[in-house]
């Protein structure tokens, strides 16, 4: 095998290329002023203000920073990731810190560690407290070995002191609180571990433009690895090279952490929808799905692209590469404030079941098709999520697809759709549909100018899945044509995935990764392939 080269496109050379971002706009916006950490802040503490009269209680909100980790037994500990949510009212993405905000005084304060001489030695420093009061939005910059005297002057009976959870409480600062009430050297207050979170979420889940610049930012990096993806595709060999071309690509142009494990499946592997041991070999596979974003200065993306291995596509991974190419061009054209998300989801499976029943791998009368649910057998995900501090990102009180978290996979950033989920969404929007009930009723989501979502419709044929649940079950089975479906079980999957911004009057794609026929004439300039696709 020939040693692979890892070229790296820079993001200089990337400029040069047709594509339609307003790099000027973001890098002006990151350039130019800080993290609005105070601006989230009293988004914050408007989130927590009393219902009845607009005005927030007397508190304190207390976040700490993630502190510094070493594994059990070990002089090495894991890669550093800032709590989102400290980050979210401070920018500040070192350890050992945290933070806190008098809601009624309006003032921001951090709190960092105080860093010896010769701890500068060994791991370089991290600023004081006159660098950070420059570098970071917040009224004052002060040590962490103060805290205990803040609080003792700080708190009062009438002082709530707002925190996410109980673990996050310092016991050294505060001793074993009873839940109800804290104190700090004899001086009471009462503490709230349940309205933080929730109100932090309504806040996140609205992005402003700084916010949106660093999304923005991170789009465009994963769209600059894509493209190198695609350039090299014909030359890799294994799943792994597409990792680490992808990696090496973020990291030359500034990104140094990925937003979710990398997945490169090829084969049956895309049909896997979290695979990720990236290890397999390419030859004799039909295409890769190549889902991968990296995330800058703490905000993600969150792109998906399916190539096909040898330059072009089967006649079978061609078919269902259009159904879902389909799938995503309509639902983004459809996007604009007061759209319902999950009947964006709804119309994508819909567009799936036409494409499938066309091909001849589901059989009968749409209608009753859509109505027994068996279309979520191929398209078992969401159609998508929020995009921000988090892959998945918070969704405020409401969910986009489903009423019940528990339906996310675990351990994984999509929600897992089954039939009667989905047949449970297509009843909601008929009843809607007649008048009969508000069509905002079910505790879904609609879309609001600011949200950043995911639009990642995907078909899989996953043998086992199929099988266990669909096939074996005869409310299914009547659906499925056996041996039309086994003709397609090598494509494995196909999903495409862009992060798109809810404007005021529509929507904006954030995700400029090549897609369609410019991937296809990305992956075979300077090839002579011959497409025997039909």
């Amino acid at each position: 095998m020939d040693k692979l080269k890892y070229e790296l496109a820079l993001e200089d050379e990337f400029d040069a290329l047709n594509i339609e971002v307003k790099a000027e706009d973001v890098e002006e916006i990151l350039s130019s002023r800080r993290y609005p950490a105070k601006q989230h802040a009293r988004k914050v503490a408007a989130e927590l203000a009393r219902p009845s009269t607009g005005v927030p209680d007397n508190g304190i909100i207390f976040l700490p920073g993630e502190p510094s980790r070493l594994y059990e037994d070990s002089d090495q500990g894991p890669d550093f990731r800032q709590r989102r949510y400290f980050y979210y009212i401070t920018g500040a993405d070192f350890a050992d810190c945290a933070v806190t905000y008098q809601i009624l005084e309006d003032r921001l304060t951090l709190w960092i560690p105080y860093v010896e001489p010769r701890q500068v030695l060994w791991y370089g420093s991290t600023p004081d407290a006159a660098k950070a009061l420059q570098l970071y939005d917040v009224d004052d910059v002060r040590y962490t070995n103060d805290l205990s005297k803040f609080f003792d002057l700080a708190l009062n009976p009438s002082t709530t002191l707002y925190v996410l959870h109980r673990s996050q409480l310092p016991r050294d600062i505060f001793g074993q609180s009873d839940g109800r009430t804290v104190s700090c050297r004899g001086q009471p207050g009462r503490i709230d571990y349940s309205s933080l979170q929730s109100a932090m979420d309504r806040a996140r889940v609205i992005k402003d433009d700084y916010e949106i610049a660093l999304i923005q930012k991170a789009n465009d990096i994963s769209s600059i690895a894509h493209r190198e993806v695609a350039r090299q595709m014909l030359q890799l060999r294994n799943e792994q090279d597409i990792e680490a071309i992808f990696v090496a690509t973020c990291v030359a142009n500034g990104a140094h952490s990925q937003a979710y494990k990398i997945i490169a499946g090829a084969g049956v592997n895309a049909s896997t929808l979290h695979y990720d041991a990236n290890d397999q070999p390419l030859d004799g596979k039909q295409v890769v799905v190549v889902d991968a974003g990296c995330e800058y200065k703490c905000y993600a993306s969150d792109v998906t692209r399916t190539l096909p291995i040898p330059g072009v596509f089967s006649p079978e991974s061609k078919a269902i590469y259009h159904i879902v190419e389909r799938m995503q061009e309509e639902c983004i054209s459809a996007i604009k404030p007061g759209t319902k998300f999950s009947s964006l989801h709804l119309h994508a499976a819909s567009v799936a079941a036409q494409g499938l029943l066309r091909l001849g791998i589901l059989k009968g009368d749409l209608r009753k098709v859509e109505d027994s649910g068996v279309a979520s057998a191929f398209f078992p995900h969401g159609l998508g999520h929020h995009v921000g501090l988090e892959v998945h990102d918070v969704s405020g009180d409401l969910r986009l697809l489903s009423a019940d978290k528990l339906t996310r996979l675990e351990n994984g950033k999509r929600e897992m759709i089954t039939p009667p989920e989905f047949v449970d969404m297509r009843r909601s929007e008929r009843r809607a549909a007649t008048g009969n009930v508000s069509m905002y009723s079910d505790g879904r989501q609609v879309l609001q100018p600011g949200m950043i979502v995911t639009v990642e419709p995907g078909i899989y044929f996953c043998r086992e899945y199929l099988e266990g649940y669909f096939l074996s079950r005869p409310k299914f089975a009547e659906f499925i044509d056996r041996d039309v479906l086994e003709g397609y079980y090598g494509v494995g999957g196909v999903r495409i995935e862009d992060d798109i911004l809810v404007t005021e009057k529509g929507y904006r794609n954030l995700t400029s990764a090549p897609k369609g026929d410019p991937l296809l004439s990305i992956m075979n300039e300077g090839f002579e392939v011959i497409d025997s696709s039909g």
